[in-house]
Order: C-alpha cells, then sequence, then structure tokens
C-alpha cells in the first residue's frame, strides 16, 4: 500500500526527522535482526538441546521433531490476583488448540510478573513499578531465548506490563510477534461519582468504608480497569501500531468475540513465520511510521502520560529515536476526538460501543494524520483497522465501523474536535525540561503563576493539605521523585487534593520529577521534570515562596527568581536511605543507579 499524498505535512516532516534522526542506531538494529532470522529456529538446536525443549510435549513432540510445523512462544503475564490479567488462564488452552488447527505448534515459553499500580499506588512498592518494565522485558527475553520458537504471542494488558513485553520482543525482532489482550471488565459505578467520593474523602467529608465501597463498586470483576489511564492506552496503541489484529483491543473477556479474536490470533502468527509465504517479523513492522502512529493515537485519545516514557523506550528498542519536542510538535496538529476518563466521564466500554478504535483509525486516517501504509500484522496497512470485528453466522469477520459516532460527547469526528490539539506539550524554562497534559485542563487553568511549596514526598504534601496550609495559591513542588532518586513512583495520590484546592477557587499547579500516571486530571501538571533532583536538576534550587509560573499556552516552566541569585543557589540534598530497602526494594539498587532521563524513557535496558 503507499502512502497517501494527503498525509498532513507536519506528519510527514516529524516522521522524516525521526527516521533521520535515527538512521545510524536503525540500521544497526535492523542489521543485528536481519543475522538472528532462519527458520524453524529449533534446526539450529543440538539434539540434546532440542530434546530437552520438547521433552514434555507429548502428542506435539513428533511435530517438533519433525521441524516442519512452527512453534509458538506463548508469553504470557497471567495472575489471578489482578482483575486485568486473570483472563490469561484459559488462553494457553484456546492458543494451543487454534495452533494445532491450523498446522503449528504452541508452547508457554514463560511468564512475566504483572504489577498493578492500583494496589501498590501511595505504597512502597510502587516504586519498583518502573523498572518492573525493565524486569518484563528481560524476562520476555529470557522466554524466547531458548531458541524454539518461531513467533510470539505477548498477553498482557496494563501499565508497565505491554511496553515491557514489546521492549524485550523487539531483542528479537526476527520472530513475528502478534499482542493478545483481554478485554475491559463491564462498567461499574460511573466515573464521575468515583472522582466525587475520593475528592470528599480527601477531604474529610466521607470515611474509609465509604471510599472503600466506591472503590470496589468500580473495579469489580475480571478484565481491565474501565477508566483511560495506561492499561487501556497500551490496547489503542498495540492497534495503531498494527501489533493486534484489527478491533481486538475492547472486547470484554470471556465471550465467543474475544475467545474467537485469540484463536484468530493464533492463526495469524502460524501464517506470518519464516516456515511460510507470508513472513513478517516485529522488527520491520514496527518503524518510524508505527511511533508516529503511535503517538499520533495517545494524543488524539487524550490517553496516559506514561507513554512519553514507555514510547521513547520502546522506539529505542527499535533502534528509534524520539524526543518530547515530537509529541508536542504532532500535538499541535492532531485534534482531541475522544473523551474518556479522566479526561471526561466515559469509560472504555463507552467509547468502544460509540465506534471505538474502528472509527478513530478511520477518521486519523481519512484526515492524513496517521501513515496508512505503515506495516502491520494484518499484512494490508492500517486499513483493516478501520473495520471492527464481529461474529457472523459463518463465524469471526469483519464489518466497517459505524459512520456516525453512537455518543459525541465521547468520540468525534475531525471535522469537529474536543480541542483542535492532543493537550500534549514539552515546557522548558530555567527548571528543566518537562512534559504536561492538558486535555482535561480547563483553559482558565492552564496558565498559574504562584508561589512554591517544595516537598520531597507525596506524604508531605498529603499531610500539609489536611493540615490547611495549601489553602491558597500554591505550586506544589515535589522533588527526588525520579528514576534514580526512589524508582520514580506515581504520585496520583495527589489528584483529589490538589482538585479540591482548585475547585475551591485557587489557582493550583504541581511541578515535579516524578510521574502523575495515566489518570492525569484537572489539575495543569509539569511532570517528569528532568534533569531530575537527584542529578542536580534545577528543581532542587526551587526554595518555598519562589514565584514559579507554568504557561501550557507558551510551553514554559520557570521560577522567577533573578537569575544571579538562581545560579548562586545550591541544589537542595536529600536522604534517600529510607527509599533503598523493604518492599524489595533493595533488589533494584542497580536499577536506580543506572537508570536514564526521562526523556530516554527512564529504564535501563
Amino acid at each position: 500500500m503507499r502512502e497517501s499524498p494527503t498525509l498532513n505535512p507536519r506528519v510527514r516532516e516529524v516522521t522524516e526527522r525521526i527516521r533521520e534522526r535515527s538512521g545510524d542506531s536503525r540500521r544497526a538494529y535492523l542489521e543485528r535482526m536481519t543475522a538472528q532470522a532462519g527458520g524453524p529456529a529449533r534446526k539450529q538446536l543440538s539434539c540434546t538441546n532440542l530434546a530437552h525443549g520438547f521433552a514434555a510435549s507429548g502428542s506435539d513432540k513428533e511435530a517438533l521433531k519433525a521441524m516442519r510445523w512452527p512453534n509458538l512462544a506463548i508469553v504470557t503475564s497471567y495472575n489471578d490476583m489482578l482483575s486485568a490479567h486473570q483472563p490469561f488462564e484459559r488462553f494457553p488452552g484456546l492458543i494451543r488448540h487454534a495452533a494445532r488447527a491450523a498446522g503449528a505448534i504452541a508452547q508457554v515459553a514463560g511468564g512475566v510478573p504483572a504489577m498493578c499500580d492500583g494496589v501498590t499506588q501511595g505504597q512502597p512498592g510502587m516504586e519498583l513499578s518502573l523498572f518492573s518494565r525493565e524486569v518484563i522485558a528481560m524476562s520476555t527475553g529470557i522466554a524466547l531465548s531458548h531458541g524454539m520458537f518461531d513467533a510470539a504471542l505477548c498477553l498482557g494488558v496494563c501499565d508497565k506490563i505491554v511496553p515491557g513485553l514489546l521492549i524485550g520482543a523487539l531483542a528479537f525482532g526476527q520472530l513475528p510477534t502478534v499482542f493478545v489482550p483481554a478485554g475491559p471488565m463491564p462498567s461499574g459505578l460511573p466515573n464521575k461519582e468515583k472522582a466525587r467520593i475520593r475528592q470528599q474523602f480527601a477531604e474529610g467529608k466521607v470515611g474509609r468504608e465509604a471510599l472503600l465501597q466506591s472503590e470496589a463498586d468500580s473495579y469489580h470483576s475480571a478484565g481491565t480497569c474501565t477508566f483511560y489511564g495506561t492499561a487501556n492506552s497500551n490496547q489503542m496503541l498495540m492497534e495503531v501500531m498494527g501489533l493486534h489484529l484489527p478491533g481486538s483491543a475492547f472486547v470484554p473477556p470471556n465471550t465467543p468475540l474475544r475467545d474467537a479474536l485469540t484463536a484468530a490470533a493464533t492463526r495469524r502468527a502460524a501464517q506470518i513465520t519464516a516456515l511460510g509465504k507470508e513472513y513478517l517479523p516485529l522488527a520491520q513492522v514496527l518503524d518510524e511510521r508505527s511511533i508516529v502512529n503511535a503517538v499520533v493515537g495517545l494524543l488524539a485519545t487524550g490517553g496516559s502520560t506514561n507513554h512519553t516514557l514507555h514510547l521513547v523506550a520502546i522506539a529505542r528498542a527499535a533502534g528509534i529515536l524520539i524526543d518530547w519536542d515530537d509529541f508536542g510538535d504532532l500535538s499541535e496538529v492532531v485534534p482531541l476526538l475522544a473523551r474518556i476518563y479522566p479526561n471526561g466521564s466515559a469509560d472504555v466500554n463507552q467509547f468502544h460501543a460509540a465506534g471505538g478504535m474502528g472509527f478513530l483509525v478511520r477518521e486519523l486516517l481519512s484526515a492524513g494524520l496517521m501513515h496508512g501504509d505503515a506495516r502491520t500484522v494484518s499484512g494490508e496497512g492500517l486499513e483493516p483497522y478501520t473495520r471492527e470485528p464481529w461474529l457472523s453466522p459463518a463465524g469471526l469477520a469483519w464489518r466497517d465501523s459505524p459512520a456516525n459516532s453512537g455518543d459525541t460527547e465521547v468520540l468525534r469526528r475531525v471535522s469537529d474536535p474536543f480541542s483542535a490539539d492532543g493537550g500534549l506539550k514539552p515546557l522548558r524554562g530555567n527548571l528543566g525540561r518537562s512534559v504536561i497534559k492538558v486535555s482535561a485542563v480547563k483553559p482558565e487553568h492552564r496558565v498559574v503563576e504562584a508561589p512554591a511549596r517544595v516537598f520531597d514526598g507525596q506524604e508531605a504534601v498529603l499531610q500539609a493539605f489536611q493540615a490547611g496550609e495549601l489553602a491558597r495559591d500554591v505550586v506544589v513542588v515535589v522533588r527526588f521523585q525520579g528514576p534514580r532518586a526512589n524508582g520514580m513512583p506515581e504520585l496520583h495520590g495527589l489528584t483529589p487534593a490538589l482538585a479540591s484546592l482548585q475547585s475551591k477557587g485557587h489557582h493550583v499547579a504541581l511541578v515535579t520529577d516524578g510521574r502523575m500516571s495515566g489518570a492525569s486530571g484537572v489539575v495543569p501538571a509539569a511532570i517528569h521534570l528532568t534533569p531530575e533532583s537527584t542529578c542536580g536538576g534545577p528543581i532542587g534550587k526551587v526554595r518555598d515562596g519562589d514565584l514559579i509560573r507554568l504557561d501550557s499556552v507558551k510551553g514554559t516552566l520557570e521560577a522567577l527568581v533573578s537569575e544571579k541569585e538562581w545560579h548562586a543557589r545550591p541544589n537542595a540534598t536529600a536522604d534517600l536511605d529510607a527509599n533503598g530497602y523493604g518492599m524489595g526494594r533493595e533488589l533494584f539498587r542497580l536499577f536506580r543507579a543506572h537508570a536514564a532521563p526521562a526523556e530516554q524513557g527512564g529504564g535501563v535496558c
């Protein structure tokens, strides 16, 4: 498929500069993957190696010996504590059955850890969260390192799991790879009501019992949480990057359609191995066009700010170099087409019902905002992703997505967007570089100038809030929260408190070298500030009372302190010993010591 001549000039320009910037690293990556190619992979193993590889394979043993059938690796994030991953318990059986019917074998190659930021939020375990992405990437590498496999099926959904699986799979980019999602849980308590009760709890108006009941009514069964945080942003990204089968992202778990899509993903993986005529390795599917399509999808849906870290890391794993300016430049031309909580009141089930991914991709393609010729596991570019799956009388099929949005409060056309831009910007100034998402921030709150109140952790902010010390115009500065300080935990617990202050008429903003997660909401937040304070970043120079100006319109973040005084000030230091131990944090000492800056992905792989 040829690229549409109507491709938006900005999209073309950003793609070309990424391609030019990445020339040497991308070329080296592709050369490595070509050197690793060839199939069947297990043919390279010695007899002893191979015997170990199929010793427990039962009736599949003869097919593995014969070298004719492809062997599919299942890399799974299944555990039954987390709702999003519990449905994967059934998937290996479904996949094995579908593989045999397609003339292939499937083996569970390995499992990867899957931690939940919703469980660890505000707890010491959250300091392992970002680096769990690196552990998942390495675990994926270990799973695929046996040389037994001709393709991979990656089973994952949530925050660090999908980026980690993809980074790990890219180290084996000679293998075709298909991502297999599980789908969202049914809608629970309306998001507006959940947010209201959270804010009331922060203000002391309701107790823990009411809060727990609200949360339990929101997160209540198997499947992904239904708000549009990092987990559901992951699913959108896998779709627009062409790593899902079309329309797979938001089909509910444990339904006939979901099972049919899982079987179809297995058949497709078997078709595109090096043993057949449609060889389509991951290294060729994911290129500069895929990455740009991912950024465009993120912007058009108001997706998770965590992907200003994860997409950078994913791209680098494929030899592609992107930065926050690429996000910002694309944001200027990509309209906001979806309002899903926390950028609206609807959940992903309502988005899916309104037209979902098929409607979204068709709109973006028709406006020249995506590369329609990008490779996908479908083998046909992005056009198939404008359609939706359904169970016809003859079985699984795809049909055109709705011509019109089923709910224009949730999903709109490019000609009638919620906003003319994607609402994600880099900020620059004497405090360094950061990003801000303003999709849910009202225009009157997008420029804040107020005195700073400086903290070294989330708990100290909440204590000051409870004591009434922040009931004024204030820029809350939270430092020593970057990857090298404490692993960059999310500061999502600050949202209800800061939103409460803003709702009372105060001008409020957050500035931090930490993360605010996929739930970044109504309060302007300059996040991922780099250099981080632990590395001597200028956020360490801020003192209580300094006037801070956050201007998301102009893209600036400044401490309004005289240049002479600013340069004379020493950087603050912090005792981080307490963050080095307990809840497994001592195991991640090397990760903290070697973490990359946030704009380079914040990881160590």
